[in-house]
């Protein structure tokens, strides 16, 4: 699917597997430092750091700029539509559909990642009628590894992406998923 597909709409909100994904308001800028100024999200991330409530009205302004283009949306993951727990990411890229998350420290071990995952893929599948859903990720970050194989996700036969983004070398692994 080529970036050149129709954007995504101005609103989304996708319910399933005991969450809510939804998008990021103004009222969320408070909430959003908490999630990802944190090390690990500096290190597996491309999130800056580090990260407060200045980055987070950026990232606000930027997610939007990315859904209208048809590039990307960015959805705060929940369980009731409220408060966010992580963000979980779909990206329109020349190697297909890219999902991404994060989920926020307080709220690891609850499975979060996995489901948000699992919804964003579906929404690609039968809404923007992707053949494939990718995840990008180091195996180093084996809470990624272990996210990606839960999903449903199998390693693919491809070349490592490799550069540099904060001053580190990076070598990611290609994991997907085919429309069901």
């Amino acid at each position: 699917m080529s970036s050149a597909t129709s954007s995504f709409p101005e609103r989304i909100e996708l319910s399933g597997e005991g969450l809510v994904l939804r998008d990021w308001t103004e009222a969320d800028l408070t909430a959003m430092p908490e999630l990802f100024d944190h090390p690990d999200i500096a290190y597996w991330t491309p999130i800056v750091s580090p990260f407060d409530e200045a980055a987070a009205r950026a990232r606000l302004v930027r997610d939007r700029q990315l859904r209208e283009e048809g590039a990307a949306v960015l959805l705060a993951i929940t369980v009731d539509g409220g408060a966010p727990l992580g963000e979980v990411m779909l990206r329109r890229a020349p190697e297909g559909m890219e999902i991404g998350y994060a989920v926020g420290p307080a709220h690891r071990g609850q499975g979060l990642a996995v489901r948000a995952v699992r919804v964003m893929a579906a929404y690609a599948f039968e809404r923007l009628a992707a053949r494939q859903v990718i995840l990008e990720l180091e195996a180093e970050n084996t809470a990624s590894v272990a996210v990606a194989a839960k999903a449903g996700f199998a390693l693919l036969d491809v070349p490592l992406i490799t550069g540099e983004e904060k001053g580190r070398p990076y070598a990611l692994q290609t994991w997907g998923l085919n429309r069901p």
